[in-house]
């Protein structure tokens, strides 16, 4: 079994600059995902752990941080208006040329999403290696709001009701369908997700695994204050 580690980190960031090399508690941001992926290789065996980033200085920072890339992404895929599955697809082929191997898996650690543990990533694996049928998974939290109850969106006579309308009225949040929040943290997928003309995480066969634990995405300024605060007072229940 081979597998693809891929972390994938453009330079641009209008919401937080610099954002994927910005120093947390005396480590840039990408040292911590670049930490847990060489611990999973460790762990599986045969896996390449390979950088996909459009910026010199991020190269720089995470050869700092013990990650080595001789790959740079094209223009065509560090806009704005390019998915990130098609940015995945090319690193994935590049590393399987050079590599003079296949992939069995790929498994895309994003950056902006660092509170996830070891544990987290092995015990996801184990539950896509055992579906024969799926063709990825990502990771997934508890959500603050449930539109079968308390979203709401304008429809088409102009006044506003719930995001997902149910033939019964759903009178309080624990009574309705079972959702989640897709933290951006990480995504496993089999080689053959990237034959089949997908081009988005969401498809038809995806798994998904519900972490225990604090896990968000850093969008915003106030996302990088919260995740420092976390750190540097010991907040977290779980260990990086």
């Amino acid at each position: 079994m081979n597998m693809l580690i891929t972390i994938c980190a453009r330079g641009g960031s209008k919401g937080i600059p610099g954002k994927n090399i910005k120093p947390l508690c005396g480590k840039p941001l990408i040292g911590y995902t670049i930490d847990v992926a060489k611990r999973f290789a460790a762990e599986t065996g045969n896996t390449v752990i390979a950088l996909s980033t459009d910026s010199d200085e991020i190269i720089h920072v995470a050869a700092e941080c013990g990650l080595q890339s001789d790959y740079k992404r094209s223009d065509y895929l560090a806009n704005d208006t390019c998915g990130k599955i098609d940015a995945i697809k090319d690193i994935v082929l590049y590393s399987e040329k050079n590599q003079g191997i296949t992939f069995d898996y790929i498994l895309d650690l994003d950056v902006t999403s660092p509170l996830r543990t070891l544990e987290d990533l092995k015990e996801a694996f184990n539950l896509i290696q055992s579906d024969e049928k799926a063709v990825n998974l990502f990771s997934v939290s508890e959500p603050g709001r449930n539109p079968y109850f308390n979203q709401v969106e304008q429809k088409e006579n102009g006044y506003y009701a719930q995001v997902k309308a149910l033939d019964i009225n759903v009178l309080s949040r624990q009574a309705a369908p079972k959702v989640y929040d897709m933290n951006a943290s990480f995504y496993f997928y089999k080689r053959c997700f990237f034959d089949l003309g997908y081009k988005g995480a969401i498809t038809d066969r995806s798994l998904i695994y519900l972490m225990n634990h604090t896990c968000f995405d850093l969008d915003h300024p106030i996302d990088f204050e919260m995740i420092s605060f976390l750190l540097e007072n010991n907040k977290l229940d779980f260990t990086l």
